[in-house]
């Protein structure tokens, strides 16, 4: 089990949501699924570190500040003697390495991740120094996707490839040597500085008029939702689940959107659109937050 383990961003929570609820430009819709589909290599790799049986201490997805600079670090592991740590790609497709530059062919050059790794082992480096910790630092590239192929990489760059990924975390495993309070005092300096937000998310301008409203289906994001008695159904894929779950979901998610915005009884019944009882809504509000003022100047928090 991961010591920090890996959530969905903020971002990415608002740009489904909103990719759902509005007519993203493509420019935007691009962004979403960049970041979805980064999201799932990561969380495909945190699969396989987890099954690790060597003493170490696994924090995935940090955000940490090294003099004034944020840098990421999409997977980090301590072990008895080193750190590893990872800059996660899920690329797919055919790509070549030529001159220190990587292409996805025919000749589109994307970022090389080397660049990115570089800057942020150093940055590491430098926070570990001014922590007094002095352990070394293993940094990789790791390819998740099986689907992905790179042409003509030098044999010398820090690359790990699909078909390389369990040999690697095998060679992990030999590792016998056992963590103390030291390698536990580092984690958990390292997750204290974990900064929650991202000051750098990019999300299109939106407000709540703009927005398509009613309930949407955790499972497959329909909006056919029907109430009936006590349970919220699909008529998409079938999926049921309580209309009190349901209405709670919904709320989370109007808060992520509007984290401002006064809950209300008619609010909630305006969003949700489906739950045609003011009453229900009102007694599941009751019932999960604090009440706050009376009649229609009340609201929940």
């Amino acid at each position: 089990m991961a010591y920090k383990s890996r959530t969905q961003s903020s971002q990415l929570l608002i740009l489904k949501s909103l990719n759902i609820r509005m007519n993203l430009s493509d420019n935007e819709k691009q962004q979403y699924f960049n970041l979805e589909k980064g999201y799932e290599g990561e969380a495909f790799f945190d699969t396989l570190t987890e099954k690790l049986q060597c003493e170490c201490l696994i924090l995935n997805d940090l955000l940490l500040k090294m003099n004034s600079t944020i840098f990421q670090i999409d997977s980090l592991i301590i072990t008895s003697e080193d750190i590893y740590f990872y800059e996660v790609k899920n690329y797919e497709g055919d790509y070549y390495y030529e001159s220190d530059r990587i292409y996805k062919n025919p000749k589109f050059e994307i970022i090389n991740p080397i660049n990115q790794l570089s800057r942020s082992e150093s940055l590491l480096r430098q926070l570990l120094h001014n922590l007094g910790f002095n352990l070394p630092i293993n940094a990789s590239v790791v390819f998740i996707n099986p689907e992905f192929t790179l042409y003509q990489s030098p044999p010398n760059k820090p690359f790990i490839f699909p078909t390389q990924v369990h040999r690697y975390l095998n060679k992990l495993n030999k590792i016998s040597l056992k963590l103390n309070e030291k390698h536990k005092r580092l984690a958990d300096k390292l997750v204290e500085l974990h900064i929650e937000d991202s000051p750098f998310q990019q999300l299109p301008s939106y407000d709540y008029n703009q927005l398509r409203k009613g309930m949407t289906c955790v499972k497959c994001d329909s909006f056919a939702i029907s109430v009936e008695g006590h349970k919220c159904i699909c008529e998409e894929c079938g999926h049921k689940e309580l209309v009190e779950t349901a209405i709670m979901q919904s709320l989370k998610e109007l808060k992520l959107l509007f984290p401002d915005q006064k809950i209300t009884t008619n609010l909630i019944y305006d969003w949700c659109k489906v739950v045609k009882s003011k009453k229900r809504i009102r007694r599941i509000l009751e019932k999960n937050y604090k009440k706050v003022g009376v009649h229609q100047w009340s609201f929940y928090q």
